[in-house]
C-alpha cells in the first residue's frame, strides 16, 4: 500500500528543488523531509532520487512521482462533492514534440490551463517516440506521431503538421546551385533535431538519397530556425513556425513541390480524471496545422 504522505514529500524536494524548501512547504524540518523519502527508498527497494545539488527523480521515483499527479487529478474531480477534498492546484506530466511546443500548443491549450488551474509538466520528446513514455509509466499523456493506442489508453487524432525542407538563399546558391540533386545531398551539411528524429531521412529517401550526409544536431526547435536562416544547413521545419521568414524571403523552399503532412494523435490514460478529458476536447475542437 502506498503511504502518499511520503509520495507527497517526493514531489515537494522535486518541485522545490531540495530539502529545506520541501520542509518549509510541508511545515516540516529538513530532516523529517529526508527520512520520509528513506522510508520511501526503503519501502521501494530501491532509490527515487539522486541526491545532487538539486534533487532529481530516478526512473522509479518519475514513475510514482507520475502516479501521484494522476491521483490527484482524480482527487480533484471529487472537490465539486466533497469540498474538502479540493486542492489549490493539480499537475500532470505531459510528453510533447518540440515543434508543437514552438508553435500550436500554448494558444490551443492556455485559456484552459488558466480556467483550470491545470499546471503542466512538460517533457520534450521527439513524435516518433514520444508514446514510449507512456508506455514506461513516465507521463499521464503524450502528444506523438504513433495512431496505436497502448493497453488502458485512449488515442484520439487533434491534427497535422506540415513540414517543409527549407534553407536560406545563400545556403541554397553554395549547396545547391544546379538544384536539389541525389549527388548534391550526400554533400549538403542538414539540420537534425536528434538521434531520434526521422524527418530530414524521410524528405531524402522520397527524393531518391538514402547513404550518410554531413549533419548538424541541435535539439532546439528555435534553435534550428536560427541556424537555417544563418545559413548552416537546411532542414524540415514546420511551415507554420516561419510564416514571416518565408514571406520576407529570408528562408527558401528546399524542394518546392515537397511537403510533409506528420499526424498529431493525443494519447491519454483512461481514468486519469476529467481534467485531463476536458483538455482533450479542447485539443479536438481546434484543427492544428
Amino acid at each position: 500500500m502506498i503511504d502518499y504522505k511520503l509520495l507527497h514529500a517526493l514531489a515537494l524536494v522535486v518541485e522545490c528543488g531540495g530539502f529545506e524548501r520541501a520542509g518549509e512547504a510541508l511545515g516540516l524540518s529538513q530532516s523529517a523531509v529526508s527520512q520520509r523519502i528513506k522510508t520511501l527508498e526503503v519501502r521501494l527497494g530501491q532509490p527515487v532520487l539522486a541526491r545532487q545539488s538539486v534533487p532529481r527523480a530516478t526512473p522509479a521515483g518519475q514513475r510514482l512521482l507520475n502516479h501521484y499527479h494522476q491521483v490527484r487529478l482524480l482527487e480533484r474531480d471529487l472537490s465539486d462533492t466533497l469540498p474538502a477534498l479540493a486542492e489549490s492546484t493539480a499537475r500532470v506530466r505531459i510528453a510533447i514534440n518540440a515543434d508543437s511546443l514552438a508553435t500550436w500548443w500554448g494558444s490551443v491549450v492556455g485559456a484552459f490551463c488558466r480556467e483550470s488551474g491545470l499546471l503542466m509538466d512538460l517533457v520534450i520528446e521527439d513524435q516518433d517516440v514520444g508514446l514510449r513514455r507512456m508506455r514506461e509509466g513516465d507521463v499521464a499523456a503524450c502528444l506523438c506521431s504513433s495512431d496505436q493506442p497502448i493497453v488502458g489508453a485512449r488515442c484520439v487524432r487533434v491534427g497535422t503538421m506540415r513540414y517543409r525542407p527549407l534553407a536560406s538563399p545563400d545556403y541554397m546558391a553554395s549547396q545547391f546551385p544546379s538544384g536539389v540533386t541525389v549527388a548534391a545531398f550526400g554533400q549538403a551539411p542538414a539540420i537534425v533535431f536528434g538521434p531520434n528524429d526521422q524527418l530530414q531521412h524521410r524528405f531524402m529517401a522520397d527524393r531518391g538519397y538514402t547513404g550518410p550526409f554531413p549533419h548538424h544536431l541541435c535539439p532546439s526547435s528555435e534553435g534550428f530556425v536560427r541556424l537555417a536562416l544563418a545559413g548552416m544547413g537546411y532542414g524540415m521545419i514546420p511551415e507554420s513556425q516561419v510564416t514571416s521568414e518565408l514571406e520576407a524571403g529570408a528562408l527558401v523552399r528546399v524542394d518546392p513541390t515537397y511537403a510533409l503532412d506528420v499526424p498529431l494523435y493525443w494519447h491519454y490514460w483512461r481514468h486519469s480524471g476529467d481534467a485531463l478529458a476536458q483538455l482533450t476536447d479542447r485539443l479536438q475542437d481546434t484543427a492544428i496545422r
